[in-house]
């Protein structure tokens, strides 16, 4: 697979944990950031990246190649992915 996927979530977050645990289970690379882990001015600088991708801010957010996917939206997710 040649799409990059990021991912920003909150470590407390069900859906969050349900996304990577779906993508773990697809054996999909990603990379994600927790948002709620970090603090002052990196958790400023990364809300702003979320969003210009999805404006209400909410979690996760998942970007695919080009495409954004706001929520764990399996069927989405694998379209997106190409599975």
């Amino acid at each position: 697979m040649d799409k990059k996927v990021k991912m920003y979530t909150l470590s407390t977050c069900s859906h969050c944990k349900a996304t990577k645990r779906f993508l773990d289970e697809c054996q999909v690379e990603y990379e994600f950031t927790d948002v709620d882990l970090l603090e002052g001015e990196d958790r400023m600088a990364i809300l702003e990246d979320v969003r210009k991708w999805n404006p209400q801010c909410s979690f996760p957010t998942i970007i695919i190649g080009d495409k954004v996917i706001v929520g764990f939206k399996e069927d989405e997710i694998k379209e997106a992915l190409g599975l």
